[in-house]
């Protein structure tokens, strides 16, 4: 594949000390962060971006990709999606800022129709085996969603980059 490929996992906003608060300084420089972060993936030639679309960082990274796809169209979204109707449970807000997303997407992945137990983990294995790169917003929670992904992709031989969102450093392994 001569394409760079990076998929995005990181906490949802439940898990921040600002919640579901946007305006927060400490959501908006954690956003900075995960934007210049990108941007510099963009630099390094990643030009696919594989986002699971859910509530927070995910949100923001597809955000950041299909902001930077202005000045660089190379750039593609693909939405990989754990299962039809994943955001049911959702805000009309939230509803609507993931429909705009996935709609200016390049791609759609349903990685099943239904839900069940395991899709989220399914779909976050699905894009790690189908990237170079995961890009993980991280707090060092042991047990999450998250953690697992980075697992799972240290298991596979992925290289990874983690935005601690206490500090805004970024890390590479």
């Amino acid at each position: 594949m001569n394409r760079l490929s990076c998929a995005f996992t990181g906490h949802r906003p439940k898990f921040f000390p600002w919640g579901y608060n946007e305006a927060d300084s400490r959501c908006v420089e954690l956003r900075a962060a995960l934007s210049n972060q990108i941007g510099i993936l963009v630099n390094e030639g990643y030009t696919d971006f594989l986002c699971g679309m859910g509530l927070g960082c995910d949100v923001w990274a597809a955000e950041t990709v299909l902001s930077l796809r202005e000045s660089h169209p190379k750039l593609k979204l693909h939405c990989i999606l754990p299962c039809v109707g994943q955001e049911k449970p959702w805000t009309d807000a939230a509803k609507a800022r993931y429909y705009s997303l996935v709609r200016q997407a390049d791609s759609r992945v349903y990685t099943s129709r239904g839900y069940y137990k395991d899709c989220m983990l399914d779909r976050n294995r699905f894009m790690v085996d189908h990237s170079r790169l995961l890009f993980a917003v991280y707090s060092g929670v042991s047990r999450s969603g998250t953690a697992s992904t980075i697992n799972y992709a240290r298991s596979r031989g992925r290289e990874i980059l983690i935005l601690d969102p206490q500090t805004n450093s970024v890390t590479r392994d």
